[in-house]
């Protein structure tokens, strides 16, 4: 099983909010647009996204989404760690890219 706690113990991969830590992370999904996070990721899914803004936590919330993996070295700024605060919601900021964010989570998850 893995929780949102686990993937913040990725090497090179750092917590900036840590919502619910026991949280299980069942899938992930990577994207930008927000809209089509709403309409295809599953609830209990890590977001891999570049999209580092308070809107990514309100899509996440809608859809059940237990982690927000920024990639690119891209932080998150304060209102999104307030909204991530409120919903329960994990940020984890990380210099890998989309595609290695991806490839690691989904290996982690057993889904190569």
């Amino acid at each position: 099983m893995l929780t949102v706690e686990g993937l913040c113990e990725l090497k090179g991969y750092k917590c900036a909010l840590l919502g619910n830590a026991e949280d299980e992370v069942t899938n992930c999904y990577t994207g930008d647009l927000l809209s089509d996070v709403m309409g295809n990721a599953e609830e209990g899914s890590v977001l891999i996204t570049i999209q580092a803004h308070k809107n990514t936590i309100a899509v996440a919330s809608l859809v059940g989404i237990r982690a927000v993996v920024l990639c690119n070295g891209r932080t998150s700024p304060e209102d999104m760690r307030k909204a991530a605060k409120d919903e329960g919601v994990t940020i984890i900021e990380t210099k890998d890219n989309q595609f290695s964010a991806s490839w690691k989570i989904a290996g982690l998850l057993g889904l190569k």
